[in-house]
């Protein structure tokens, strides 16, 4: 019997960086994450069972430093979510992405602050 629930695994911030280098460094000496993946737009840090991300930011009108924030939370059958999400409003039935370039399916959308919330499968 196929259970048509969602399973939630864990929640990552993704923090906003100009200069992915030096930050990844600094998040090593300072605070004792290692570098897990990603290159010079976009990186996972880990600590033990703690992970954040970080993404590259122009600052610039069209793509701030800061502002909004970004949410990704990891989950195992993402479509019954992403099913009642369509239902409530909250998300367009096109914002579904199925087996990306980076091994996962997943959505998001923007909150009332502007705020980014990403649900997300890996698929590995």
């Amino acid at each position: 019997m196929k259970v048509n629930k969602t399973t939630f695994l864990q929640t990552v911030p993704v923090l906003p960086t100009a200069n992915m280098e030096r930050d990844l460094a600094w998040y090593e000496t300072q605070v004792g994450f290692k570098k897990a993946f990603g290159d010079s737009m976009y990186a996972g840090i880990t600590r033990d069972t703690m992970y954040l991300h970080l993404q590259w930011h122009a600052d610039t009108e069209d793509d701030p430093l800061l502002g909004g924030s970004v949410v990704r939370i990891f989950v195992e059958n993402i479509r019954p979510i992403f099913d009642e999400l369509v239902a409530r409003g909250t998300v367009k039935q096109s914002k579904l992405r199925m087996k990306t370039a980076w091994n996962t399916n997943e959505f998001g959308f923007y909150d009332l602050n502007n705020n980014s919330i990403f649900f997300v499968e890996d698929i590995l």
